[in-house]
């Protein structure tokens, strides 16, 4: 078994896509309507589905929001420098909503970066 893709449902489909291309540096993997079911699926990621996860943005035709509720915690990223990674988004415009820096009471180097639809992600600094 391996993880295929992780659903978040989003309300402005092009301004996720926006974000997770042009901001998080993914690529649109393929997108598809579906009208009878009143709604759109995009799927984003680094790599073919078919080698890694994606991420699956779903919009539902006429939704403009969602509560997360208080189970949704966050997406994990790997990057090589978080810091770096903190001022190439911004750069690019996205909103870091934890600068990086050590995760509180360990080492390792964490930030977060917020969406469009306000989810959580997470960069985690990859250890050399």
């Amino acid at each position: 078994m391996r993880i295929l893709h992780t659903m978040l449902r989003v309300g402005n489909l092009d301004a996720s896509i926006a974000f997770y291309t042009e901001i998080l540096g993914m690529r649109l993997l393929r997108r598809k309507d579906y009208p009878e079911g009143k709604f759109t699926l995009a799927f984003v990621g680094y790599d073919d589905e078919s080698k890694a996860a994606a991420i699956e943005l779903t919009h539902n035709w006429g939704v403009e929001s969602y509560d997360r509720g208080t189970g949704y915690g966050h997406i994990a990223l790997e990057v090589p420098d978080a810091y770096a990674a903190c001022a190439e988004i911004k750069q690019r415009g996205g909103n870091v909503s934890r600068e990086a820096g050590p995760m509180k009471g360990g080492t390792t180097v964490i930030a977060f970066v917020d969406d469009p639809d306000g989810y959580k992600i997470e960069l985690i600094e990859r250890r050399q």
